[in-house]
């Protein structure tokens, strides 16, 4: 990042919460000079003052980017003081959720590059994934800058339309929570079982945890996985035979689910 364009013209960074943090700390440690960021944040913490970057001073005038992290209901109030930024070369990265490119561009301008990005919550340990999504204005350099960027903090896919990022927030956006809930019921499980309280919750952590990076790692499928660990009439077929059962185990609750979050982003975005 040391030789990039966002190096030479500067970064901007409204909003430094977690995620902003986690992708700070992403930037440079690959890199990106200190110098070259300046970071709008109303509360900064204790790190972000040590960071040597630029901490609520005059922004440049033409910053390569313009990273969007603020809360979505603080997004009215922040907008505008960039709006003279719009209609130009910087590009504009949302993380922010629920706020559609439209909305952006009425306030920035219709022919500002726009990129919305949704990411999630494990991006704060550098563990997310993000999916991101342009404008007509936001170039394929762009969306590489932006790629790069958001892989700081994990890993990028690219959506072919904006309309997908609702569904993206009900599988990957809100998806943490429902592993978090796992973690909880599995626990509580164990308990009914005859476990410590503390035992049964390190179980189900690991458990999970470990899980998720065989799924992530191996080059079988989770579909295979299941399989490589499911004994002919054993502890684990008497298990699944309860979850995958199709009126009241998994497939039915998750479908619910996903569908559930993905409407509410929509009503969210329509306002």
């Amino acid at each position: 990042m040391q030789d990039s364009r966002i190096a030479r013209h500067g970064l901007v960074l409204l909003g430094c919460g977690k995620m902003g943090s986690a992708m700070l700390a992403g930037w440079l440690a690959k890199g990106l000079p200190p110098t070259a960021v300046w970071v709008v944040d109303p509360h900064p913490s204790d790190w972000l003052r040590t960071t040597g970057v630029h901490l609520n001073e005059d922004l440049p005038e033409t910053p390569a980017i313009v990273l969007v992290a603020v809360k979505p209901q603080m997004m009215t109030d922040a907008l505008p003081t960039l709006a003279a930024m719009g209609n130009g070369e910087t590009v504009f990265v949302s993380v922010a959720a629920g706020i559609t490119i439209v909305r952006f561009e009425e306030i920035l301008g219709n022919r500002t590059p726009i990129i919305r990005a949704m990411p999630n919550t494990p991006a704060a340990i550098s563990q997310g994934i993000t999916a991101i999504v342009g404008n007509a204005h936001a170039s394929a350099d762009a969306l590489d800058e932006a790629e790069t960027l958001l892989k700081a903090v994990g890993e990028v896919v690219r959506l072919s339309a904006e309309a997908q990022i609702d569904a993206v927030t009900g599988v990957s956006g809100s998806g943490p929570a429902y592993v978090f809930h796992m973690i909880e019921t599995m626990a509580a499980a164990g308990v009914e079982q005859g476990l410590p309280a503390d035992l049964s919750l390190q179980l189900a952590k690991a458990t999970v945890a470990g899980a998720g990076a065989l799924a992530r790692d191996a080059e079988e499928d989770p579909s295979q996985l299941r399989i490589n660990v499911t004994s002919p009439n054993g502890t684990t077929q008497a298990a699944l035979e309860v979850l995958m059962d199709e009126a009241n185990g998994f497939p039915a609750l998750l479908s619910r689910a996903v569908r559930a979050a993905t409407d509410r982003s929509r009503e969210l975005a329509n306002g």
